[in-house]
């Protein structure tokens, strides 16, 4: 088989789990071709956000401790990882080097005052730029023939959106193959960094926060892989938290549309841009566990599961949302008044992750991220009072959650909206707003946070999701 394995920053967190990983890779490349996409260390990337933030107000000497302490880090995490003495002195070169490099890059930004979009991506970059040799070493130490790679020396070219860059899958597909392929020939295990990559002038751009499963499946994509496997700390996806059901079960098998629902309701095991590429080119995905490679995981593919036939699969609850309510008689029968709202949101790049709208055009329910309420109310106010009074009143709830029920099978089956809702009136809590996408993949709806657990345990229990 053609594997692209990539771990996430939880198994490459310190040298011992580097060494666990270069051990899984070398074990599997013995009878398949294995190219990996590494993350960051575990916290690497928080800690250069902050910094580059804090670089724009800050001085050289912060900056100085900030690089100290990362190259410790990382040089810790070399010694770990490796035994043989001069690998760990290659590696131990690159990463003082690429350590160098960004301490000039965060003093520019000091000297300069201004953290620039495309400066942020640069700054983050090295996050990956410093595991990938870590990883690439360790599999040398075991003996294997392996050589790293940047997202941009691999091949992935993307546009200029710095932060969420989109790539160019056709480019990125014939340079991925041109550069990558002989290498894997020769048996050379390829160690691609995650989440970066570049534009087509080849100035450093990323693909998102988690971005290094989308550049697992792009990968996979470009190089024709059998399967692609996302490396984490959890044994699959569950059919909901286990810190709030302790029964909850590992779903041995989803479809693409279902995975794709639990990522952006917070599934932690899958970034919810990644599943695009290999969708369209009908390449499975496995979730498994570092800590535990003897579980296969879960196994995303087209279909779901032939001998699947229960509804509902999954309850997931997310946290951290806030419910805001406009009406304005004016809107009533107004063209374009619901493109206002959300034109005056998208300008203030605030994203609306839920939305519910009565018939009679009065009133608009929507759903956002609790920290963007204040900006979200404010930009509502001041922009549409401005437009003729097209709002009269925009109303906030901020203590509030999302509870989402998901299920292919939940499509055509009678009762099912019925049955969840029942199961929320007999615990005696109030819904206070619904919306269902026509796909008919997923229910969500709103209560207060404090009754949230209760819901999720409740439906859990009810469509019986502890059972296989």
């Amino acid at each position: 088989m053609k594997i692209v394995m990539k771990f996430g920053g939880t198994s490459v967190g310190n040298g011992v789990n580097i060494r666990h990983v270069a051990d899984l890779v070398t074990q599997y490349s013995k009878d398949n071709k294995v190219a990996v996409v590494v993350s960051a260390l575990a916290g690497v990337t928080n800690s250069l956000i902050e910094t580059g933030c804090q670089a724009q107000r800050s001085d050289e000497k912060h900056i100085q401790a900030f690089t100290a302490s990362l190259l410790k880090k990382h040089t810790d995490a070399i010694a770990e990882a490796i035994t043989s003495k001069t690998i760990q002195k290659e590696v131990t070169e690159i990463t003082e080097k690429s350590i160098a490099e960004l301490e000039k890059v965060l003093t520019g930004i000091c000297y300069v005052g201004e953290l620039t979009p495309k400066s942020k991506d640069y700054v983050m970059s090295f996050g990956e730029r410093l595991s990938a040799p870590i990883v690439c070493g360790a599999i040398r130490d075991y003996k294997a023939q392996s050589q790293f790679f940047t997202g941009k020396e691999a091949g992935i070219v993307t546009n200029s959106n710095f932060g969420e860059a989109d790539p160019l899958m056709n480019y990125t597909t014939h340079l991925l193959r041109e550069r990558l392929d002989p290498v894997m020939e020769q048996g050379v295990i390829p160690v691609v960094t995650g989440f970066i990559a570049a534009n087509q002038d080849g100035i450093v751009t990323t693909v998102g926060r988690g971005g290094s499963d989308y550049t697992a499946t792009i990968l996979g994509v470009a190089l024709k892989a059998d399967e692609v496997w996302i490396w984490t700390d959890v044994d699959g996806i569950m059919t909901t938290d286990p810190k709030l059901v302790a029964a909850a079960r590992m779903l041995p098998q989803l479809s693409y549309h279902e995975a794709a629902e639990m990522a952006i309701f917070g599934a932690k095991a899958m970034h919810p841009r990644a599943l695009g590429p290999v969708s369209k080119e009908n390449i499975p995905v496995r979730i498994r566990n570092t800590q535990n490679p003897a579980n296969m995981g879960t196994l995303i593919t087209k279909d779901p599961a032939a001998n699947e036939t229960k509804p509902v699969k999954a309850v997931a609850m997310i946290k951290d949302v806030a419910m805001v309510n406009v009406y304005g008689a004016a809107m009533v029968g107004a063209p374009g008044s619901y493109a206002k709202v959300f034109d005056v949101l998208g300008r203030n790049n605030i994203n609306v992750m839920m939305i519910s709208t009565a018939v009679s055009e009065a009133n608009i329910s929507m759903i956002v991220k609790r920290g963007l309420l204040g900006r979200a109310v404010s930009n509502l106010e001041i922009a549409l009072q401005e437009r003729g009074g097209l709002i009269s009143e925009v109303t906030t709830e901020d203590d509030v959650a999302v509870i989402a029920v998901m299920g292919a099978n939940m499509k055509g089956s009678l009762g099912v909206a019925s049955k969840i809702f029942s199961t929320v009136a007999g615990k005696g809590i109030n819904i206070r707003m619904i919306a269902q996408g026509s796909s008919e993949l997923n229910i969500s709806f709103v209560v207060k946070e404090k009754d949230g657990a209760a819901v999720v345990r409740a439906i859990h229990e009810e469509f019986n999701l502890d059972k296989a």
